[in-house]
């Protein structure tokens, strides 16, 4: 992701890192990091001063939190200053304060999570138009923002791990919808392998069952599709005491009987499907 001048670049899809202009700016201090990286999640928008404590001290906050909050910003701000941003606002123009907390301006920093749900939101609207081939380019382009897990060097609070979750979920759905395109796009012996991987990270997901059930079905191994089935179906009934979903155990059937056709084999999209961005 390239920085546009006079802006701040926070990456937050993998280990945490900022930069003002060609020098760095990403806080050493373990609770700084957890601010800035909070207030870059939602670059735009007043973080009040409840979250912040919230995320940095949970139930127990010090009784100088206030206090010691207005520090923890005043060292980004001299942070950011020492970069040398040079706009006429100088650091309060990126990091403002208002009544109820502080705001980082969207207009001088730009982030990886920003840039992801732009592709990501412009991938979806590619599938939905039918051409399948940009969809896929979008939202592999998406996806390949993600250099680990959100924020894997910073420590954790309630919210940001709330954040961090959300963004998860979000990335899955984007995966869902790529590997759909390509799936379309016929390219599923490519898939095979992919899914493999996914559903054993996640062997509760009917959707990447479904995934994998129709690569491996159109790639000629019924087999391997309804062993797919039957490796879900057992652990779904064993930790959860559930049945799969109505259209995965259709779908079943209908590789049971022969009824489907391999080049017309649809994943059937599950009752708990996530929405991409």
């Amino acid at each position: 992701m390239q920085t546009e001048p006079g802006r701040m670049n926070v990456q937050l899809l993998g280990p945490f890192a900022a930069w003002m202009g060609p020098r760095g700016v990403t806080p050493s201090a373990a609770k700084q990091r957890q601010i800035l990286a909070l207030l870059a999640l939602n670059a735009g928008r007043v973080v009040t001063v409840s979250t912040l404590v919230e995320e940095l001290w949970g139930d127990n906050p010090p009784r100088s939190s206030a206090t010691t909050l207005q520090t923890y910003v005043l060292h980004l701000r001299n942070r950011l200053a020492a970069a040398g941003p040079g706009r006429p606002g100088g650091t309060r123009e990126y990091l403002g304060t208002r009544h109820s907390g502080y705001l980082l301006d969207a207009g001088c920093c730009q982030t990886d999570v920003e840039e992801f749900g732009r592709l990501a939101r412009f991938g979806r609207q590619a599938a939905e138009a039918g051409d399948q081939r940009a969809a896929s380019d979008l939202l592999g382009r998406a996806l390949a923002l993600w250099r680990g897990p959100v924020l894997v060097d910073v420590p954790l609070g309630r919210v940001l791990e709330l954040e961090a979750n959300s963004l998860e979920a979000t990335r899955l759905g984007v995966l869902e919808r790529r590997i759909e395109a390509d799936l379309a796009l016929r390219r599923h012996a490519d898939l095979v392998g992919e899914l493999t991987l996914l559903v054993a990270r996640n062997p509760m997901n009917e959707n990447f069952c479904a995934l994998l059930m129709t690569a491996l079905y159109r790639s000629g191994d019924a087999g391997r599709a309804l062993e797919s089935y039957r490796r879900l179906r057992t652990i779904l009934k064993n930790e959860l005491g559930l049945e799969p979903c109505p259209r995965l155990q259709q779908f079943q059937q209908a590789v049971l009987s022969g009824d489907l056709a391999r080049e017309d084999a649809e994943a059937p999209a599950g009752p708990g499907r996530l929405t991409p961005l």
